[in-house]
């Protein structure tokens, strides 16, 4: 079975790169000044200040509308300060880029940098992912340092302790002070009700039913109670992860664990989440579901949200941020969303901020790069304080001032600018939450952890996380006691830490029966839940017990045993123990 690049390939090709240097499009050849890497210590401590032109390219897993070529403020600093240009593509649709990673496998034409989210183990299967345990040790004093204690936590497997990627969807030692994902409502909806509880799935419900009963129409529009996106993956988003989030679970991906056994299996098969999915049913069969949600495409999704007549949507706000920037840019405020933890009835707690640690996607260097101790080194800048205040601030004097306290400060005129012309204002700056167009590249710290300057690193801390909340948001949360919305939900201190980390991040096997078994369940979930939803309210049970019984018809029970194991390596790679 499958599970690792071959590592003497990796070794040999590391060697040779080292002796050739150069990577992507040098400005500069060797003759002509280019330190590079031609071995031996001195090169590569003069490497260190090597700021000649370079490029590399760069692949990206979700999309970034906004990106500018690296012509925004942040960009050109970047390349002012390091010599290096990105030369980058992102995925455009809603895949995650797995489509085009998965070519990318099986014909080796890979960029120097990508950023492959769940997708990272076809590359490492296929050799074209590079170790940078050795690379981080020598060449990133920078990245240890955030890491510090959570490097272990960097390794790909037990079976293959390498580092194929440093974690960058995530700040480390992250605290959170805002929620943006949950059950979402306009503000109009919750002011022109009078605020109303919102709790539980009823609850969320009546308020829908309500308002749409007194307002048919938006601005001329038939009004859509609750829309969902089912495009590709984004399915997992809006219609099935609800489920477990509604029903008391963590989000451990496609799975269920047993926070004492460790066994895992289909989160679906729980049989409190047929009940969430059969809520979702009567939504439907009541014409409070949009009736185009499971053959709509993400941009006719965003398109409805923009024009305003979505009254309640179930998304991360990262997945619907364009559409709802559209309605900031255009006044529309009371358009937009509050969050609600809501659950399936009162007796369920929303595990929203259950503690995972460090893990996550992250940036790797392949093998085609040329010089991956200059790629490290970029990517190290890019996490030294000078690069992870540039990344989330911008440019001291036109992006923030420093106060006669030391204290950095946004300017009015760019909090609106940040608030209200969105997608402008990140072209042109490279600004944006979190870290902006830049996030992908590198480690970071998190929210709530402050420099030696006594500055926080990033611009999500309360003050300034009020201060970005428009009018409507000021008033909504004021009307139910809170002051962010993260107020709202359960917080951190009231779970466990989850032993596993994050299992969307878990390496699995790429070929034999799990990954042939994981695409059959796949394709079942994916036509069967839909089909359950929209069927008649009678036809429900049949529908969702086959649906079952059909997963388990394919070898769910194999492939849940097999990451039972799994889940148990890993809690040992996390923790030290010894798991049975």
């Amino acid at each position: 079975m499958k599970w690792k690049s071959p590592k003497t390939f990796a070794a040999l090709l590391l060697a040779s790169t080292l002796l050739v240097g150069g990577c992507g499009n040098s400005g500069k050849d060797n003759a002509a000044g280019n330190t590079g890497n031609t071995g031996g210590n001195s090169q590569n401590e003069q490497a260190a200040d090597d700021t000649s032109p370079i490029t590399f390219t760069f692949f990206g897993g979700d999309a970034s509308p906004n990106w500018n070529g690296m012509k925004d403020d942040v960009g050109k600093a970047i390349t002012e300060k390091t010599g290096v240009t990105i030369e980058a593509e992102y995925d455009v649709g809603a895949g995650g880029g797995e489509s085009k990673i998965a070519l990318m496998a099986a014909s080796g034409d890979v960029p120097d940098l990508i950023f492959a989210k769940g997708e990272l183990s076809k590359l490492v299967d296929a050799g074209l992912i590079l170790d940078l345990t050795d690379l981080i040790e020598e060449h990133a004093p920078n990245i240890k340092k955030i890491f510090g204690d959570n490097m272990n936590r960097l390794k790909y497997s037990n079976d293959d302790p390498a580092i194929y990627s440093i974690v960058t969807n995530m700040g480390v030692d992250n605290e959170y002070f805002d929620a943006t994902g949950g059950f979402e409502i306009q503000h109009r909806v919750l002011k022109e009700l009078g605020y109303p509880e919102v709790k539980t799935l009823q609850d969320y419900e009546n308020v829908l039913k309500e308002y749409y009963a007194k307002n048919p129409t938006t601005d001329g529009q038939p009004t859509i109670p609750l829309t969902l996106s089912a495009d590709d993956w984004r399915i997992m988003i809006t219609v099935t992860n609800p489920a477990f989030q509604a029903t008391g679970a963590p989000d451990d991906g496609e799975y269920y664990v047993d926070p004492q056994t460790y066994e895992a299996k289909l989160h679906y098969k729980r049989p409190e989440e047929k009940e969430y999915f059969r809520w979702l049913n009567h939504m439907y069969n009541e014409g409070l579901l949009d009736k185009e949600a499971f053959v709509q495409k993400e941009d006719q999704y965003k398109a409805k949200i923009a024009s305003g007549r979505v009254l309640g949507l179930i998304d991360q706000e990262w997945g619907y941020m364009d559409a709802e920037n559209a309605l900031k840019s255009a006044g529309k405020n009371e358009y937009t969303y509050a969050h609600f933890p809501v659950t399936l009835s009162d007796e369920y707690v929303d595990h929203t901020f259950q503690p995972a640690g460090v893990d996550g996607y992250g940036i790797s260097i392949t093998t085609a790069c040329e010089d991956p101790v200059r790629a490290i080194k970029f990517l190290d800048w890019l996490a030294s304080d000078e690069g992870q205040i540039l990344r989330n601030w911008g440019i001291e004097g036109k992006h923030y001032t420093v106060d006669e306290n030391g204290q950095r400060v946004i300017p009015a005129e760019i909090t609106d600018r940040r608030m209200n012309d969105t997608n402008n204002f990140t072209k042109e700056t490279g600004l944006g939450n979190p870290a902006g167009l830049y996030a992908a590249f590198s480690a970071r710290y998190g929210d709530g952890v402050k420099d030696s300057t006594g500055n926080y690193y990033t611009i999500n801390f309360p003050e300034q996380i009020v201060e970005l909340y428009s009018d409507a948001e000021k008033e909504s949360l004021a009307a139910y006691g809170a002051t962010t919305w993260k107020d709202l939900f359960p917080q951190e201190s009231d779970f466990e830490p989850k032993e596993w980390g994050a299992l969307y991040n878990m390496p699995v096997p790429t070929d034999g029966d799990y990954n042939v078994i994981y695409e059959k369940t796949e394709d079942i979930i994916r036509k069967r839940i839909p089909e359950a939803i929209l069927a008649k309210p009678d036809q429900f049970d049949k529908i969702y017990d086959d649906f079952i019984a059909e997963l388990n018809k394919v070898g769910a029970e194999k492939m849940e045993a097999e990451y039972t194991e799994l889940v148990k390596a890993r809690v040992s790679l996390f923790t030290g123990k010894e798991i049975q």
